[in-house]
């Protein structure tokens, strides 16, 4: 079946019919939504365990895929590759998590003595300010807004402890947790294939190679691509951290390159670091400040560009967008998935935009051959 006869109705509607069209589909994609959102909600583990094998799978495919080109059976591939994967995080952990660990409790305990000092230091910049003759009642409005936001770090500690203390009491399942997490991975390298063709087959016979393609250049290249970025990013900043003599600058480097796996995390990680920096040292903030960004910007453009490509193709403002909306229906999660999923959902659309263009063009020129004679049938006549 060609592309004329999918969009033959589409095309015998007027303009006010489609409108009428899409304003009586809108309520039921919102319904449909609706639904999924609630079905996620009430499986929310579950996705979430799904997802996370599903990309951990997405991720762990590109060594055993370079095995199996190398004539190693798929089976003994996957399994050299979980536990080499395995053995590196259990590596990392024990090396980098105790430390880590140990500098954010020693972090949370010198906050509010960086607080009287980032206080102080604006107060004495307000005093200079006013030597100059220039009023501008900073010491008023540096006690109010850290007053405010020592509130709100109290608040925040709590928060954290409390979560701390229900991780602790729900250690069994977080621990069941990653488990299935596990087999399901190990599952997924091996048999993913086949169940990727299944899900696949499912779909119109033409429309099934660039669905496929699409998936897996929009979810597989895209979080390897963000992996890489992070791992440069906490690679480069822990050690120019620590020339600095930045306080925890391993705690510092490493949150950077975590938030850096996420769309727009590693700025927002830069700016919370500088803030804290900030607050014991203003000029040693804007070291910090202006080492992560010269090593972002170093990154965003001579790194991410052959990582990423021109893959995603979205509009920065999109992906705010989409991350936002992934933020609301399912959280981190939805934050992780919200880009690739918006790169998959404009693919479509443009798809679908230029197989109605191509149908109108082709409609609008046939209309034309059948409205003139050709110069044969002029001659004819004559």
């Amino acid at each position: 079946m060609d592309t004329s006869t999918y969009f033959h109705w589409w095309r015998k509607l007027s303009i006010p019919s489609r409108l009428l069209m899409v304003g009586l589909a809108a309520p039921i994609l919102v319904l449909n939504f609706w639904a999924l959102a609630s079905i996620s909600n009430y499986f929310g583990v579950l996705i979430a365990i799904v997802v996370v094998a599903s990309l951990l799978a997405f991720l762990l495919n590109y060594p055993v895929s370079w095995c199996v080109r190398r004539g190693l059976n798929r089976e003994p591939a996957s399994i050299i590759v979980a536990l080499l994967t395995i053995s590196l995080l259990l590596g990392l952990g024990i090396s980098l998590f105790p430390v880590a660990f140990n500098q954010a409790q020693q972090l949370v305990n010198r906050l509010p003595e960086w607080f009287e000092s980032g206080r102080g230091q604006l107060i004495l910049l307000s005093q200079q300010i006013e030597e100059k003759g220039v009023s501008l009642n900073l010491d008023v409005i540096t006690a109010q807004a850290f007053d405010r936001l020592q509130g709100q770090l109290q608040t925040l500690t709590k928060s954290l402890l409390n979560i701390a203390l229900g991780t602790v009491s729900s250690v069994v399942d977080i621990v069941i947790d990653v488990l299935v997490t596990v087999i399901l991975t190990f599952y997924l390298l091996q048999h993913g294939d086949e169940l990727w063709d299944s899900l696949i087959n499912w779909l119109p016979k033409e429309s099934q190679e660039p669905v496929s393609s699409t998936l897996r250049l929009s979810f597989q290249n895209y979080f390897i691509g963000q992996l890489l970025f992070g791992i440069c990013m906490a690679s480069v900043l822990v050690p120019l951290f620590l020339i600095l003599k930045v306080p925890f600058g391993l705690l510092f480097g490493l949150t950077i390159g975590t938030m850096a796996l996420i769309p727009l995390g590693g700025s927002v990680g830069i700016i919370m670091v500088t803030g804290l920096v900030a607050l014991q040292n203003i000029w040693l903030g804007l070291k910090v400040l202006g080492a992560a960004v010269v090593v972002q910007q170093l990154l965003d453009n001579l790194v991410a560009p052959r990582i990423l490509g021109t893959m995603t193709g979205l509009n920065p403002a999109w992906v705010f967008i989409s991350i936002l909306i992934g933020a609301k229906t399912a959280g981190l999660i939805g934050i992780v998935i919200a880009v690739p999923t918006a790169v998959v959902i404009k693919t479509v659309l443009t798809s679908l935009r230029s197989q109605i263009n191509s149908v109108d063009a082709t409609t609008t020129r046939l209309t034309l051959e059948t409205a003139s004679p050709s110069p044969t049938q002029s001659v004819t006549k004559v």
